[in-house]
């Protein structure tokens, strides 16, 4: 039985819901199913906490989130085992990439928060002094595709910016989170200060965002939820950071080197396709377009499809039934409006339960909702075109704007084209490059805001400017 954690105590509800692994349908746990009576006992432990996080140094605060790092790093075989039970993402990937970039982002923004500091300026003789002020209860809402990383990239600036948090976890996938608040605990964490409750959206995550004393709302995942979370906080005039997918393109161009654009292409299929910054658009110049797709259809027949927990598995289970009858409706929908599947096209009968086929889809219409809609899922869809100007137009024209990804030999050409897109991250010859330092979001109904370095902090805290006079001292204290 998973409970919330409020104020340094688990804590029950009078309902609960069932988490299942997406591996094999297998009952994994209940969670306690919160409402606002929960999200309002967190709130006011949050804000409680608040004031003595808050008035801690810097070099206490980064002392105790590198002390949470070391701790994930710790149980981090724990944490890749659950969160693999949890959602269905490879074992593989969590021991060596997710799990490692836990303990990275506490440990990354530990250190950014001690050197964070603008230089001093004049203005006529008076000094002006930037400084950055802890905002107080951040209400943050985190995804299931990913759920311990991505919240993280949340729960880390927060909390070293001097800030209290109240996480609301995927109700697919809430099992780290449970476990990351004892990790906290064992860290020295105070009470209060790291909050988590579980339950539904408009259950629990509504009177959340909505409460008065929550001060920031970060949120990823889904436009429609994001209208639903920018209408709550609107009230009060919540400051809101939204990241909300997007449906990106991976442009390859004549003068690429097709081996490396083939390998971008399949690793599109990352997590079952579940990454909201996948090139799940591919975009070829015409003159190499069947050369290309045959070179694809032989390396994503060498894919391998199954459970996760095997190490020679590439692929493996969508998150949820709704999820998989969701991304084959747009398939099917798709195949009957004329659109031709070279490779997958439907769920893998073999396996059986949550796995769907890598697709790809051919002789799709730009209009299409397969191409203009998140599918989420492993299907890509490929479209040509003749000239440069051609495949911009092409690469813009959907409501997103998250990332986007080329394939290309010429410097002057991945200059005149990434000036064009329009997107939050541009891949020139490789995908998926991250670093903590850089700003992180997306145009469009991809988001709102930056975060990352210092836009992380900007959006965390009250900037403040310190204006002082020369004159008017009597030195008196």
């Amino acid at each position: 039985m998973i409970e919330h954690w409020i104020g340094g105590e688990r804590i029950g509800s009078a309902q609960t819901f069932t988490d299942v692994s997406p591996i094999d349908g297998r009952v994994l746990t209940e969670v306690a199913r919160g409402g606002a009576a929960e999200a309002e006992r967190a709130v006011n432990a949050a804000k409680k906490a608040f004031p003595a996080w808050a008035g801690t140094s810097k070099a206490e605060r980064a002392e105790i989130l590198h002390a949470i790092a070391d701790g994930v790093e710790k149980r981090l075989e724990e944490l890749a085992i659950t969160e693999t039970e949890d959602n269905g993402a490879l074992l593989r990937s969590h021991r060596r990439g997710v799990m490692p970039r836990v303990a990275r982002n506490f440990r990354f923004f530990a250190d950014w928060l001690v050197q964070l500091e603008h230089k001093d300026f004049d203005t006529r003789g008076h000094t002006n002094h930037v400084s950055w002020d802890p905002s107080g209860p951040c209400a943050l809402i985190t995804p299931w595709n990913a759920p311990l990383m991505l919240a993280t990239w949340k729960i880390a600036p927060a909390l070293a910016a001097g800030n209290t948090v109240v996480l609301k976890p995927a109700e697919w996938s809430p099992r780290t989170a449970s476990l990351l608040a004892d990790i906290t605990a064992d860290a020295g964490l105070p009470d209060g200060v790291f909050n988590v409750v579980h339950g539904y959206g408009p259950e629990i995550g509504e009177p959340l965002v909505a409460h008065p004393d929550i001060r920031r709302v970060s949120f990823t995942g889904s436009v429609p939820t994001a209208r639903r979370i920018a209408a709550a906080a609107a009230a009060n005039l919540t400051p809101i950071s939204l990241e909300l997918g997007g449906k990106s393109p991976l442009l390859i161009f004549t003068d690429a080197d097709l081996d490396l654009a083939v390998d971008l292409a399949v690793e599109q299929y990352d997590n079952a396709g579940q990454v909201c910054l996948a090139a799940t658009r591919i975009l070829v110049e015409a003159s190499i377009a069947d050369e290309f797709t045959e070179r694809f259809i032989a390396k994503a027949s060498g894919l391998t499809q199954g459970d996760p927990r095997d190490e020679a598995t590439d692929i493996g289970p969508n998150i949820h039934e709704r999820q998989l009858a969701k991304i084959d409706g747009y398939v099917q929908r798709a195949l009957g409006s004329g659109a031709r599947a070279v490779v997958g096209g439907g769920p893998n009968e073999d396996l059986g339960g949550l796995y769907y086929r890598p697709t790809l889809l051919t002789n799709v219409a730009q209009d299409s909702e397969i191409v203009q809609d998140e599918v989420f899922g492993p299907v890509l869809t490929l479209q040509t075109f003749t000239a440069e100007e051609e495949a911009v137009r092409l690469a813009n024209d959907t409501r997103y704007g998250l990332a986007a990804t080329l394939a290309t030999g010429s410097r002057d050409r991945a200059d005149r084209v990434t000036k064009q897109l329009v997107a939050g991250t541009v891949w020139v010859n490789c995908f998926f490059v991250r670093d903590l330092q850089a700003p992180f979001g997306g145009a469009r109904q991809s988001g709102i805001g930056r975060e990352g370095g210092n836009w992380s902090f900007d959006f965390y805290c009250d900037v403040k400017n310190t204006v002082t006079a020369p004159k008017g001292w009597n030195d008196r204290g």
